[in-house]
């Protein structure tokens, strides 16, 4: 008769879910090599956030630099890779908050409070790479951020919805532990005469 909402114990693993997926999204992004790529043909410039690779319109071969040379670049992979690990062990934590019987909401309200250092350390990743790559690195043809770097936004976009749904999940604590009555919805007075 009752209803499950968002915060109920059912559905406890929905956020631990959605920080695998987080995770999913960031592994694309560290080893994806399309975080810049040529707009069109010829495909003459793709980089990924370690290395820039570029090659003539004839050439089949590509001639890639590493990104780790330059001060810029260690930072953005740096910052990212560091978000990402704190992630991870967000994750591993959610596991057992929501794991075992007895669940510990302050607990609960510090990882949301780590995801959003790990959304910090991410934005400053995924800033610092266009702006410093477009300034030194000399760019051939039309190009585009493309489908890694934009993994690298999605897992840090659904990083900061979980931050602020963890943060705010010891708010519906007695509904997520199971405390309140649920509550049924009766369409007519016939299937509820005690209502009357």
């Amino acid at each position: 008769m009752g209803v499950c909402g968002l915060a109920c114990w059912r559905c406890r693993w929905l956020l631990p879910l959605l920080l695998g997926l987080a995770i999913i999204m960031g592994i694309i992004a560290l080893a994806g090599r399309g975080w810049l790529e040529s707009e069109s043909a010829p495909y003459v410039q793709q980089a990924s956030l370690w290395e820039s690779c570029t090659r003539g319109e004839e050439d089949l071969n590509w001639s890639c630099e590493s990104l780790m040379d330059y001060g810029w670049g260690r930072a953005a992979a740096a910052t990212y890779l560091v978000g990402f690990v704190i992630l991870v062990i967000c994750f591993a934590l959610a596991v057992i908050a929501f794991s075992i019987e007895i669940l510990r909401f302050n607990f609960v309200r510090g990882i949301g409070g780590l995801l959003f250092v790990v959304a910090a350390f991410q934005i400053i990743g995924l800033v610092i790479y266009p702006v410093k790559f477009t300034e030194d690195i000399p760019l051939t043809g039309d190009n585009m951020f493309s489908w890694a770097y934009g993994f690298g936004w999605a897992s840090t976009v659904v990083v900061i919805g979980c931050a602020f749904f963890f943060c705010c999940l010891p708010n519906w604590e007695d509904e997520v532990l199971g405390n309140i009555k649920p509550t049924g919805y009766y369409s007519s007075p016939e299937r509820a005469p005690y209502l009357n």
